[in-house]
């Protein structure tokens, strides 16, 4: 960004208050602002209370060195007591956990498993011994490679319990990929499955995990095998003086009884990896007690969550950050019942689950809803979805009108919507509207929430004011920041804290608007300058996705000799819109130009068949890019598909630019 803030140009008038049952019911009140701002630490340390600790903490922040926080100093605690045991203890142990769905389905009836939380507890336990075992001790790193299976969220807690801390892979990552996380926390032990489902079709995950463990060198001393799916493998087994052992073998034949150790509240929990522009993986790690505490506190206040009836589904895949802290950590604190699914969101499959579980929450991705809603409402139409009550939205800024579609037919019409923001670094939510206060405002994320202190500043760090756009950052520490990066705090300084002293930032834009209201208008290298306009790519994709022929678009800055940059767009027509003719380049050119003003119109417009999504649904606009520049296009191994840049460069088409 220059010296100017961006150019703040779309307005949203839109306004949806809080079923009056919610509000007065709310887990949290207005009241809570107030109370965060007179004292943060004390507010957080009651958020701390909602855990079962083994010693209490001496000190609730110490800041005396930053960028490095260290929360509840001096406490103890241990993450799957604290997410299984003491649910048992309390009697809850009857109470299902999991409703865990598989993708396939055999003569009309699905692969599902219902698992109590006394039944978790056994299953930690065991799996805590049988790591044990095979020489994991606290302190040691253990690499996850899994699908969607319960298995993954016992060896995640199985790890916690030991304080070893994981790094869970996603299982659509390559062996490169996988490889260099393994070698940079030097994990001794990998966990995986013979493979998964997806698509309807077994897909292997063991060839991948060989071939990276054979790069790692004598690093990985074990290889800890669940089967899922029944198709042959390579085996390295451990009678013939190899490293590959079957999880039936040596987990299910455990002993249930595993005394848990008190860690301390700063003890890593897990590294995460995120990929760095260097080309080289950023490790962000999380330890225990504050990520603990403030996953918890946000799952249950921005889901307004009733463990005693409400059924939870977040639909994120353990490999991200997001079914780290709100399908694993944060709704098995909270004694939560949550829905788990194996598979992708094929036609109607999502729908049929929400109706046969009667789930009451649901926290998905725009992009999931912009497919969804390129498919047509009719399919969600078939389907009883009365039992939901509340929906959530996280992974990027949810555009207006997906939000308006998500509310409308997912909902009902009834059901607030919550647009998380928040980051793999923040580890928790931090920017939300609370469902029993705040009146939702289609496409913004609203106010960060109680204890979290926001801001949008400009390149002098001084805050813009309502109107405006420019930086977001967060001025205080919290509860589950990050706390460096594994084995780099040069780099960690670098990266988050050194544009403006004191202040996080991890390069996001944001505005204000005349309310005070944030709307996140994504990465700062997605910002374009258009004749001397800084102009938010998010805006202009909202604009055209606002039409009712588009279902999902995606815009780039390309170099133009005239304005500097020009705003080119790809888009996906909806399925109702058929190819949409040679005219609908140019009705969507007005469109924008009507909704945003002429500086947005697009000079080039594609309609494509999709659009390059890395496996979280993230759109890589710098591949696009390469494309309107009529570039090599670079890099594709981190796509979900990587033939969609194929299809794209063989679909070009564009309308001529008009004054």
């Amino acid at each position: 960004m220059s010296e100017q803030t961006l150019s703040n140009l779309m307005h949203e008038d839109r306004r949806f208050e809080p079923p009056a049952d919610l509000a007065e019911n709310a887990n949290v009140k207005a009241e809570a602002y107030d109370r965060a701002d007179a004292d943060r630490e004390a507010f957080w340390a009651e958020a701390a209370e909602r855990l079962d600790w083994g010693r209490k903490w001496d000190q609730v922040l110490d800041w005396s060195n930053p960028p490095f926080a260290k929360w509840f100093v001096g406490g103890t605690l241990n993450a799957a007591v604290n997410c299984v045991d003491r649910h048992v203890e309390a009697g809850r142990g009857d109470k299902v956990a999991l409703h865990w769905v598989g993708e396939p389905i055999h003569d009309g009836v699905a692969d599902t498993r219902d698992i109590t939380y006394a039944q978790l507890k056994d299953e930690v336990s065991k799996a805590a011994n049988a790591l044990t075992e095979l020489g994991v001790q606290k302190g040691d790193r253990v690499a996850i490679y899994m699908p969607m299976i319960p298995e993954v969220v016992v060896a995640m807690l199985a790890c916690a319990r030991l304080g070893a801390p994981h790094t869970v892979v996603f299982g659509g990552f390559s062996a490169d990929a996988l490889a260099s996380r393994i070698t940079d926390c030097e994990a001794h032990v990998v966990i995986t499955s013979d493979g998964g489902y997806r698509r309807g079709a077994a897909s292997a995950l063991k060839p991948a995990v060989d071939e990276a463990v054979e790069k790692t060198g004598d690093l990985v001393r074990n290889v800890l095998v669940v089967r899922r799916t029944g198709q042959d493998v390579d085996w390295h087994g451990r009678e013939e003086g190899g490293r590959d052992v079957w999880w039936h073998d040596v987990v299910d034949n455990a002993s249930t009884d595993h005394e848990p150790e008190m860690h301390d509240s700063e003890h890593p929990l897990y590294v995460m990896y995120t990929s760095g522009t260097t080309g080289k993986p950023k490790g962000i790690l999380h330890t225990t007690g504050g990520y603990l505490a403030g996953t918890s506190y946000t799952h249950w206040s921005v889901f307004d969550l009733k463990p005693e009836t409400d059924v939870y589904w977040c639909t994120a895949d353990v490999g991200w950050v997001t079914g780290h802290s709100y399908m694993v950590y944060g709704p098995l604190a909270n004694g939560a019942t949550q829905v788990m699914y194996e598979g992708t969101p094929e036609k109607g499959r999502w729908w049929q689950i929400v109706q046969d579980y009667k789930v009451t929450i649901f926290y998905t991705a725009p992009t999931a809803i912009r497919t969804f809603m390129k498919q047509g409402r009719e399919i969600p139409d078939g389907y009883d979805m009365s039992s939901l009550r509340l929906l959530g939205s996280v992974g990027e800024p949810i555009n207006p009108e997906a939000y308006i579609w998500y509310r409308e037919v997912i909902g009902g019409g009834r059901c607030p919507v919550v647009d998380t923001w928040w980051q793999t670094e923040t580890g928790q939510i931090m920017i939300s509207p609370l469902p029993g206060v705040t009146a939702g405002k289609p496409g913004s994320a609203m106010k960060a929430l109680p204890g979290i202190s926001a801001d949008v500043v400009d390149d002098e760090a001084r805050s813009v004011g309502n109107g405006n756009g420019g930086y977001l950052v967060l001025r205080e520490p919290w509860p589950a920041m990050l706390r460096t990066l594994w084995g780099d705090d040069q780099r960690f300084k670098d990266t988050y804290w050194s544009r403006w002293p004191g202040l996080y930032f991890a390069g996001d834009g944001a505005k204000l608007d005349e309310d005070g209201d944030i709307w996140l208008l994504g990465r700062v290298d997605d910002v374009m300058n258009v004749s001397g306009h800084r102009l938010s790519t998010t805006e202009i994709e909202s604009a055209l996705v606002s039409h009712p022929k588009v279902a999902e678009a995606a815009v780039v800055g390309a170099a133009d000799d005239t304005t500097g940059q020009a705003v080119c767009a790809f888009v996906i027509l909806r399925d109702s819109a058929g190819d949409g003719g040679e005219d609908i380049v140019e009705e969507l050119r007005k469109h924008v130009a009507k909704e945003i003003g002429a500086i947005a119109k697009p000079r080039q417009i594609m309609v494509v068949p999709e659009l390059p999504k890395t496996r979280s649904g993230k759109i890589m606009r710098r591949l696009l890019k390469d494309v309107a520049e009529h570039r090599e296009v670079g890099d594709v191994t981190t796509l979900a598909d990587s033939t969609v840049m194929d299809l794209i460069k063989s679909k070009e088409t564009s309308a001529p630019a008009e004054d």
